[in-house]
């Protein structure tokens, strides 16, 4: 159970936007041969959009690359190990934070960009840090939404942020499931109902209670976990290398985020150059709990 709670805390969300319009897809080869497999959409500036997790796929970001790209190149990826960008093993010499920037590094050379922005949300916004400290000349603009810090403050609150969102009845049956799966039951339904239940932990709006939910059974905890001992094993911590970065970032959040508006405050101090935004009515995910406010201010600090 080691940061089974922080894992559903940085999960993400599928945003209900269907479009058919064809993205263009390909694979970036990262410094130890992995194959990344990223989509982009539109044309103009590119923003890299990194998902949450870590053991997540990018399909929950689909409708807001969409929504962003009507001014600019958006840009999702599968984190290594998770949907496309296939390993062949899953262990601790393949499954790191540093090679995680190196997946990124061999995306922007795949995709021939020089500079973009980058959005990071939830486990993403501790990804763009980390990716900050280790290539800031390569970075216009960073949007760090309901990041998981600059540091590992976030274990500190996970749980107690995560339950006080929940009614006892939720919190029992979160239990129940989580105990259900541990001893065994890989059934989705078994995952579903789990899901649902912690679902409630993340959104304010009802009505997407069932696509987190869903959304919730589909985690690799294997790199999850893989992920989260190697961030322990670095003592991952970025407040000390982003001294000297000088680029604008937003921070932007829930003022009733899981995420404490204390991990928001660290990282508006660790960038010098960096605003603060909390929406009211808004959990975890601003461009559903409170769209207009998230995508405008978002598309207003890009342009």
């Amino acid at each position: 159970m080691t940061h089974v709670k922080t894992y559903c805390l940085l999960l993400v969300c599928a945003v209900l936007t269907m479009s058919f319009d064809i993205p263009k897809e390909g694979f970036a080869t990262s410094s130890d041969g992995a194959k990344i497999h990223y989509r982009t959409f539109g044309s103009g500036k590119p923003l890299l959009i990194i998902n949450g997790g870590p053991g997540m796929n990018s399909e929950g970001f689909e409708g807001m690359a969409r929504t962003l790209s009507e001014n600019r190149l958006t840009i999702i990826y599968d984190q290594r190990g998770t949907g496309k960008s296939k390993l062949s093993s899953l262990d601790s010499t393949n499954i790191t934070m540093d090679l995680m920037i190196a997946d990124i590094e061999a995306l922007r050379k795949q995709l021939n960009i020089d500079k973009w922005s980058v959005l990071g949300h939830s486990f993403g916004g501790i990804v763009v840090s980390y990716y900050a400290t280790r290539y800031p000349e390569h970075i216009d603009k960073i949007v760090l939404s309901s990041s998981g810090g600059v540091d590992l403050g976030l274990l500190s609150d996970a749980q107690s942020s995560i339950d006080s969102k929940l009614t006892k009845a939720e919190q029992d049956s979160v239990n129940y499931w989580s105990a259900k799966i541990d001893a065994g039951d890989t059934s989705h339904f078994a995952r579903l109902r789990r899901g649902i239940n912690l679902a409630h932990a993340y959104v304010i709006d009802p009505k997407f209670i069932p696509v987190i939910g869903e959304r919730l059974t589909q985690g690799n905890q294997t790199v999850n976990q893989l992920i989260w001992t190697d961030l322990n094993r670095i003592h991952y911590d970025c407040t000390a290398g982003l001294k000297s970065y000088n680029k604008p970032v937003l921070v932007i959040q829930g003022a009733q985020d899981i995420v404490s508006k204390n991990i928001a405050e660290k990282s508006h101090k660790a960038f010098k150059k960096s605003r603060v935004i909390f929406m009211d009515h808004c959990i975890h995910y601003g461009w559903l709990d409170n769209p207009e406010v998230y995508f405008r201010e978002v598309n207003s600090f890009l342009n």
